[in-house]
């Protein structure tokens, strides 16, 4: 299970730049989530579309996604979840509305940004400056 999360060696200044984008969109994700997780099983309205389970999974994948990047805790598992529900995301509102990549009253900008930014903390990992380090890391 180590070898999950444990982030690669990355050099000081790339998990500085990690870690402050990891705090900026986690911040930013847990304020996206924060409304969803208050009705997580109900968040999109008694006529939704999608089941509540699937709406608290989301919730969850946003807030407590959000969470896990500022700490830098869990990155892999929190970074899928993220990921997932963004793509989800890009796909009502690009395939199911037809929104338009930038748009005044609805969009997928945004869902796409935070989807590259999963797959990004999939692909790097955290940083040196995250809990995943000081838990998983080799021992030397």
């Amino acid at each position: 299970m180590k070898a999950i999360f444990r982030p690669l060696t990355l050099p000081d200044p790339t998990s500085l730049g990690l870690l402050l984008l990891r705090l900026l969109v986690g911040v930013a994700m847990m304020m996206h989530g924060w409304s969803k997780i208050q009705s997580p099983f109900g968040w999109m309205g008694p006529d939704a579309p999608v089941p509540g389970f699937l709406q608290g999974l989301a919730a969850l994948a946003e807030f407590g996604g959000g969470l896990a990047w500022v700490l830098g805790l869990v990155m892999p598992l929190a970074s899928l979840g993220v990921a997932i529900t963004m793509a989800v995301a890009v796909y009502f509102h690009a395939g199911v509305k037809g929104d338009p990549f930038i748009g005044p009253s609805g969009s997928y900008e945004l869902a796409s940004v935070y989807c590259v930014i999963a797959l990004l903390f999939i692909l790097t990992g955290p940083g040196r400056y995250a809990l995943d380090d000081k838990i998983f890391r080799r021992e030397p």
